[in-house]
């Protein structure tokens, strides 16, 4: 019996070690998929900072941001342009400073770039909805 045991522990250490290169292969692909369709063509960087590109002019854009925050309650505190030629848009809410920079690309499209800060502390989830809320009212019209 004591054999038996062994040769079966022998068994499953051989098949886990020939069965783990070729699973291991799969999770990438699963991780990428996942995390496509999750993006939903938004960009995140580690700090939280998420960024969009539209298809429309940059003033389109600038007022579908600022009716998003309004529609979010956002109080909205400065629209300005930086020396890059950016659009700014400036907010608060509750402790969170926001910040919504548009670049134009072309004529016809607008990188919008969202950041929304609690202190020191990024807050990647209020970005994102500030950018989710463009497109949708960008998609109203």
């Amino acid at each position: 019996m004591k054999a038996y045991i062994q040769r079966l522990r022998a068994t499953a250490v051989v098949a886990t070690l020939l069965c783990a290169p070729l699973l291991s292969g799969c999770e990438p692909i699963t991780l990428t998929a996942a995390s496509l369709g999750a993006s939903a063509g938004l960009s995140h960087t580690l700090s939280g900072i998420v960024y969009r590109t539209f298809t429309a002019p940059m003033r389109t854009v600038e007022r579908a941001s600022v009716r998003a925050l309004k529609d979010m309650g956002i109080e909205v505190l400065a629209k300005e342009t930086n020396e890059d030629g950016q659009r700014v848009i400036s907010a608060r809410a509750n402790n969170r400073t926001i910040e919504v920079f548009l670049e134009p690309l072309t004529d016809r499209t607008t990188r919008l770039r969202a950041m929304a800060r609690d202190g020191i502390l990024q807050d990647g989830a209020t970005a994102t909805e500030i950018v989710l809320q463009t497109e949708r009212v960008l998609s109203v019209g």
